[in-house]
């Protein structure tokens, strides 16, 4: 386990399912999780704050979570968007599993957990929501976000989430220079050490 990552694509280590309690769009789930995913333990604090600091939910079309692991973000778009199509992506095998668990278990029918390449290519998006995985390194995630943020609906946002003391300030002024010209970058929020940072396509 030690060389083992939350972005592995299949974690080694055995599966060993974990139930917890997490409170989504303001309601309590017995949820499930494991070890070999982000945050198995709990609802981290990063998404905690891009949930608080999120605007609603757009009330249909595609929305994104890049990055989903077990699938806090995904699930409460799904819950808080019944009409809405919400793609989960993650490389992460387990992190897909476990996704397609909890929205079984929450009843959600309109949750697609994939992996990046399953995504259909003329699939454009309302809105991403994302925790995204610093951790892989600049130009992992320098890809990843150049990749899905230019999919974005004319007049929709990106929200994500990046902790201060991990390159939030630095990321910012990144995206600032590698979009495109129709793109703005702000912060939109700042709490426990995190930058809720949106994204906007005019």
């Amino acid at each position: 386990m030690a060389n083992e990552h939350y972005f592995s694509s299949l974690p080694e280590s055995e599966l060993k399912l974990r139930q917890i309690t997490v409170t989504l769009a303001g309601q309590p789930y017995a949820l499930t999780t494991a070890g070999g995913v982000f945050s198995p333990e709990r609802l981290d604090a990063g998404t905690q704050v891009l949930l608080s600091n999120m605007p609603p939910v757009p009330p249909g079309g595609n929305l994104l979570d890049l990055g989903c692991g077990w699938g806090p973000i995904a699930l409460t778009m799904a819950i808080e968007s019944p009409h809405a199509t919400v793609w989960a992506v993650d490389v992460n095998e387990r992190s897909l599993d476990l996704t397609r668990r909890n929205a079984e278990a929450l009843g959600l029918t309109n949750i697609n957990a994939v992996l990046p390449e399953d995504v259909p290519d003329d699939v454009d998006f309302m809105t991403i929501r994302s925790n995204p995985p610093i951790r892989v390194g600049k130009d992992v995630l320098h890809d990843m976000l150049t990749h899905w943020l230019p999919r974005l609906q004319p007049s929709t946002d990106a929200w994500l989430v990046v902790q201060r003391n991990l390159g939030s300030d630095s990321l910012h002024r990144w995206l600032d220079g590698a979009l495109a010209s129709d793109f703005s970058v702000s912060r939109a929020a700042t709490n426990k050490g995190y930058r809720v940072l949106r994204v906007r396509r005019r």
